[in-house]
């Protein structure tokens, strides 16, 4: 893919109206979240999950894209199709997550670096095969009283970095996802400079590694107070404190900011969008989404392993796909909650 063909897969992500739908979880996180509502975690169930979200009616109008994990990528629906041209039938460009998970850092207690650089040359050839357009990888930034360190945030640059090269050089876009995150009792402003901190160090080394930032998206945490500090910020706080942190980091050659929801709530990640999105209506990059939680909670919930629940979960995907195709615009409103949702449980 050249440099164009790039630069036009990462623009059609963050398209008018649209964001990303991140459908990438690992078998051990999927797990989590079936126990929690009870429904069995086999390949088939998971394959069923998968299919059920993906051929949500009118889906294509609000979603650019989807991130498969390796499992996903590799299944079929019903009528025997790679859920990647099921995807691309629809309108969507099926991407694939490749990270292989944050282990421990070396001489870094309570950090981490994520692994998988090995062998990844090869596996972005075969997914791009399968028919991946774009890619990601994850690094893990906790907050507390001696870290992160600036060890750690090299370190995950630097890998973050590397993936970002190869997934060019194969003709992939990338998505560079640097998740500050949000367990702790930390402040508002303690976030912010951790993430200042963060950013300033992946988009150097992303330079370093002559990686073309037109053709990559960056996919940051917002900026947010820890779960457990003295403080909730109000949604214009966040709002203010995100955009203040991306202009002071992000190049403007960056064709598109996708934020990950990070454990917020479903209307609380929404609202964020909404927020930065007013408050900024013609920022230097696109202001989108790439949820997974914040998208999938309620479907998920709505379907609970049951055939004949698949309308009323699709119903909930299609709702919040909606409601942050409006935040986009900062069109969103809280009344868009009370309809369109899926009637509960």
């Amino acid at each position: 893919m050249s440099t164009d063909q790039l630069v036009a897969v990462a623009t059609a992500l963050v398209a008018p109206g649209k964001g990303i739908l991140a459908a990438d979880e690992s078998t051990a996180t999927i797990e989590k979240r079936f126990k929690a509502l009870d429904i069995d975690n086999t390949e088939e169930s998971r394959r069923r999950y998968r299919q059920m979200l993906f051929t949500t009616p009118g889906l294509g109008q609000f979603i650019s894209g989807v991130i498969l994990y390796d499992e996903t990528i590799r299944q079929k629906s019903d009528g025997g199709r790679p859920f990647a041209d099921v995807l691309a039938a629809a309108g969507i460009m099926p991407g694939i997550k490749v990270d292989r998970g944050a282990k421990p850092l070396a001489g870094a207690p309570g950090e981490r670096v994520t692994e998988g650089l090995d062998g990844l040359r090869e596996r972005l050839a075969e997914y791009r095969a399968m028919g991946a357009r774009f890619a990601k990888w994850r690094a893990v930034i906790a907050i507390g009283p001696e870290i992160p360190s600036a060890y750690c945030l090299d370190a995950n640059a630097h890998a973050l970095a590397r993936y970002a090269a190869l997934c060019q050089e194969g003709g992939l876009v990338p998505i560079v996802e640097p998740e500050v995150l949000m367990d702790g009792d930390h402040t508002i402003e303690r976030c912010f400079a951790v993430t200042e901190a963060t950013l300033s160090r992946v988009f150097r080394a992303l330079r370093d590694h002559r990686v073309g930032l037109e053709g990559l998206l960056l996919k940051p945490s917002m900026v947010l107070p820890g779960r457990d500090g003295p403080r909730e910020a109000s949604v214009d706080e966040v709002a203010a404190a995100t955009l203040r942190c991306l202009r002071r980091t992000v190049p403007a050659a960056v064709p598109g900011v996708v934020f990950l929801s990070g454990g917020q709530s479903e209307a609380r990640a929404t609202a964020h969008l909404n927020a930065m999105n007013r408050m900024a209506p013609s920022p230097p990059w696109p202001l989108s989404f790439s949820y997974a939680r914040a998208l999938q909670a309620s479907a998920m919930k709505a379907w609970g392993g049951e055939a004949g629940r698949a309308a009323d979960a699709r119903q909930a995907l299609a709702h919040r796909a909606r409601c942050n195709s409006a935040a986009r615009a900062g069109r969103y409103t809280p009344e868009m909650e009370h309809a369109g949702a899926a009637p509960p449980r």
